[in-house]
């Protein structure tokens, strides 16, 4: 019997501290301030399209996190500066090859930044973490008229739905433009960048703002926000965040609202 062994080994778990060390040290040596906030929280998000671990506790129902965003936003609006936290993380329901329940995350805050800056940051991290020289940045229109000849605005959900058979994409049930969209990134985009090495997405639809502004980009309103992508795989993103909270409120109400048609439980918003 040899299932009692861990499944890294040393030199696996000397590379994972080395490289932890490297990042702690490339932010703190910037001025960003590492903090720790709690795993367990009252809330649960308000995304669709992540679920959480509910843990019983006899002060009631509380949840792992899936990001220590709200709570690193909380000790901002208190006044620590630019802060970053390095830990795990839990989603429920992402299981394979490059997803699992329990992972570990970096998250990390620049005041007054755009996302611009912040994007040049995270350039800067991954090369120096994996040795780049280079990065390219594409908007997600022009991406989708390289490999799709769509364009991103005008499309229709029926030339989406082509474009996606035509990539050999089976379509089960009734979809909308942002599935269609989310398909063809994962079987035609993500695939077509993999030999491009770091690659910037920019200029997502206004829909897919989640917690970013939204701003005017060649007469089309864009969502202020960044995906990273090594090899055709995301690894970070990034936004310019959104800070009007009627706004935000908006968006967590839409998002409950596409909860409850799609039967799944809709979330308390947290205030704070």
């Amino acid at each position: 019997m040899s299932d009692w062994k861990p499944s890294a080994g040393v030199d696996e778990l000397r590379a994972r501290a080395t490289l932890l060390a490297e990042v702690r040290t490339f932010l703190s040596s910037r001025g960003v301030l590492e903090v720790d906030t709690p795993l367990l929280g009252r809330f649960a998000i308000t995304d669709p399209n992540i679920e959480l671990f509910e843990v019983t506790t006899p002060d009631g129902m509380r949840f792992l996190q899936s990001s220590p965003e709200y709570a690193m936003k909380r000790l901002l609006a208190s006044g620590t500066g630019d802060i970053f936290q390095l830990g795990k993380v839990f989603r429920s329901g992402e299981h394979g090859s490059r997803h699992n329940p329990e992972f570990v995350m970096l998250e990390w805050y620049r005041l007054d930044w755009t996302h611009s800056q912040l994007m040049r940051e995270v350039a800067e991290l991954v090369a120096h973490i994996l040795k780049l020289s280079t990065w390219q940045i594409w908007s997600l229109e022009a991406l989708l008229d390289h490999f799709c000849q769509i364009n991103l605005h005008s499309t229709t959900e029926s030339e989406l739905k082509v474009a996606a058979a035509n990539a050999g994409i089976d379509i089960v049930g009734d979809l909308d433009k942002l599935d269609y969209l989310d398909l063809l990134m994962t079987h035609v985009v993500e695939p077509g960048i993999a030999s491009w090495g770091l690659v910037f997405i920019v200029d997502f639809l206004e829909q897919q703002a989640a917690l970013s502004r939204v701003i005017e980009r060649g007469g089309n309103l864009v969502a202020a926000r960044f995906e990273a992508y090594v090899h055709g795989v995301e690894l970070a993103n990034g936004y310019w965040e959104e800070s009007d909270p009627n706004i935000l409120t908006k968006r967590f109400e839409a998002d409950n609202g596409l909860r409850a048609s799609r039967g799944q439980p809709v979330r308390e918003i947290d205030e704070r």
